[in-house]
């Protein structure tokens, strides 16, 4: 079931908006404060629904706190700031769309549709001489099979998928293993490094898999 994670403390919008969403057959998280967005963020959630004005944090900071974290997250703004200002700061921190209140309910549920419709897991992703079949757990590097072990698989399909971005390392410990794995980040940096070796990447001089400091990994496009 597709799950929404609800940041707003107001109970006469949260309350009736989450019985609508489970009414279109969604998982309804809701949570009130910042902190939990982020805690709840880390457990696994396909939207967010964003308000700004919390009573811990700036649902600004939070929208990019989740943006940094997970590129492909679809993030909705749910704010009374209706200023075009507004408008064009949430999107520079990295909403996908903005709703003003007070809001008709029919569009809402209609953009979160289209929100989730954008991303949708493909069955195939490519970049460079690598293509891989995603449901089928297929690599191919020049047109020639690699083995890969299920985990370097998962990590490679997430850099594939996203080609052209980083991916963080908090993204890929989070979708690859989960929050109840207590491993030394040390596990990803291995399975990067075994990846390329399959990948017959450079590490001294990467072709495919950069590593960006301090902050996670790219494949790059070319």
């Amino acid at each position: 079931m597709t799950s929404i994670l609800l940041v707003e403390d107001d109970p006469s919008i949260s309350q009736p908006l989450s019985r609508a969403l489970e009414r279109e057959s969604f998982s309804v998280r809701l949570v009130t404060t910042g902190q939990e967005a982020l805690d709840a963020w880390r457990q696994g959630v396909d939207l967010v629904l964003l308000d700004l004005t919390l009573p811990d944090l700036d649902g600004l900071d939070v929208c990019r706190s989740l943006r940094e974290s997970d590129h492909r997250l679809p993030v909705v703004i749910l704010t009374a700031r209706s200023e075009e200002a507004d408008v064009v700061i949430g999107l520079d921190a990295g909403a996908d769309d903005y709703v003003t209140k007070p809001f008709r309910l029919a569009e809402l549920l209609a953009r979160v549709r289209v929100r989730l419709r954008l991303v949708q897991p493909r069955d195939r992703a490519e970049a460079q001489d690598v293509k891989l079949d995603i449901r089928a757990h297929r690599a191919w590097l020049h047109g020639e099979e690699i083995e890969l072990t299920p985990k370097e698989f998962d990590v490679l399909a997430l850099l594939v998928s996203d080609a052209g971005h980083v991916v963080s390392r908090q993204r890929l410990m989070n979708e690859v293993w989960d929050e109840t794995y207590y491993g030394s980040t040390r596990t990803l940096d291995m399975h990067i490094s075994s990846i390329r070796k399959k990948l017959r990447d450079d590490p001294a001089h990467p072709r495919l898999i950069t590593t960006v400091r301090g902050v996670g990994f790219r494949f790059e496009t070319g």
